[in-house]
């Protein structure tokens, strides 16, 4: 390995059947939790209540996933990718930009309600889209409406 200005420069990168068998890549067989973090932007206002939340306003809403499972045969749980690709195509289109009011089902438009919303569309999309990935699950959706405060829904809530 060569030093240079402080970087580690790799001489030979690793190849696999060659400095690593395939039967090497998985670590473990383990339980593993990866998360995911999005946001997005929207607008909403609250019913039968009485403060600033009833008048039409926004947040910048943060969007935390925990999804579980097993790795596979290359030590991977889901690819980060398609947690992107669900949260885009299916979860996202439905939230940034938007008038919630509008574009969710009828509901009180709070948090609580949000956070579970979202947790059914991830779950119902992990199973219907990621079938390779072994017993992939949604363990929490933490859905943050200000810095400092979030609503959460975890796997033995909603089982429960």
């Amino acid at each position: 390995m060569l030093i240079m200005y402080g970087f580690n420069i790799v001489d030979k990168l690793q190849k696999i059947d060659e400095d690593i068998t395939r039967k090497e890549l998985r670590y473990h067989k383990k339980r593993v939790l990866v998360s995911k973090e999005f946001t997005f932007d929207a607008a909403h206002h609250l019913h039968c209540y009485e403060g600033k939340c009833k008048s039409l306003h926004g947040h910048t809403y943060r969007v935390i996933f925990g999804i579980s499972g097993f790795v596979d045969e290359r030590g991977l749980l889901i690819d980060f990718a398609d947690i992107k690709a669900i949260w885009k195509q299916e979860i996202e289109i439905s939230l940034d930009h938007r008038y919630l009011n509008e574009t969710l089902p009828l509901m009180n438009t709070t948090a609580e309600n949000l956070v579970v919303w979202i947790y059914e569309k991830m779950a119902k999309a992990i199973i219907n889209r990621c079938e390779q990935y072994s017993g992939a699950r949604v363990e929490f959706v933490r859905l943050y409406e200000t810095p400092t405060s979030y609503a959460e829904a975890t796997r033995e809530w909603m089982e429960s």
